[in-house]
């Protein structure tokens, strides 16, 4: 699978870098990987010197958005056939990057790691969440998607110069809505995503309630009048 890159976006990941890229090359050295060190003001950096890890590293903090475009450049430049964001908190799991792969081989743009599209009965309250955004996005676009707010994607060649050359793509649900509505093949596989190795995710009660209504007003409305360039 040496035509995937992984993208590991990552800021302040001290605590878990070394255990995630560690694995990947223990168990996963057929995968090619680049960190993208967001300007981390921890050791995430010179934890990936020092271990001889593929870095890039911003001089300063872009947001997610900002880094996970850094990373497509990269993968761009390099001609990588597909790409896929890959968390550097430990949460996304590689044995899965396969049978994203092969999904994506059958002719879609985008593959999404999906942790509820065999999972209807799930309540929880990040199930529900995802569910307000699959309903805004199947209503504006006629297409469901189990999980939009899943991080785990694959992109293939077009995807990946969109991302890289555009200002606009942001890795979010409300980017998924826009793509969906110019054509773009989008297809989910089953994963099973592991709690955060280490530190506290960003996403909190307060932080996840501002994400919902940004998502949901750029998904309902923004999108309607958002061109492609």
């Amino acid at each position: 699978m040496q035509d995937i890159l992984l993208i590991i976006p990552s800021y302040n990941e001290e605590k878990n870098i070394e255990k995630v890229v560690g694995e990947l090359a223990e168990k996963f050295p057929e995968l090619d990987y680049i960190v993208v060190n967001d300007g981390s003001t921890d050791r995430t950096a010179q934890i990936c010197r020092e271990r001889g890890y593929h870095l890039l590293n911003l001089p300063v903090n872009l947001g997610l958005a900002g880094c996970f475009q850094a990373g497509m450049k990269y993968a761009c430049r390099k001609g990588y056939r597909y790409a896929i964001q890959f968390d550097g908190d430990g949460q996304h799991r590689p044995e899965y990057i396969e049978s994203i792969r092969k999904k994506m081989d059958e002719g879609y743009d985008i593959v999404i790691g999906s942790r509820f599209v065999d999972r209807p009965k799930d309540k929880s309250l990040r199930m529900l969440g995802s569910r307000l955004i699959s309903a805004a996005i199947r209503l504006t676009t006629g297409v469901k998607i189990a999980d939009p707010t899943s991080g785990m994607r694959m992109f293939n060649q077009e995807m990946i110069r969109e991302f890289a050359l555009r200002l606009n793509y942001g890795p979010e649900p409300d980017t998924i809505s826009f793509l969906l509505k110019q054509g773009a093949r989008i297809s989910e596989v089953p994963v099973e995503i592991s709690e955060r190795l280490a530190g506290e995710s960003y996403l909190k009660p307060a932080v996840a309630a501002k994400y919902m209504v940004r998502m949901l007003t750029s998904i309902l409305l923004i999108q309607n009048f958002r061109k492609r360039a």
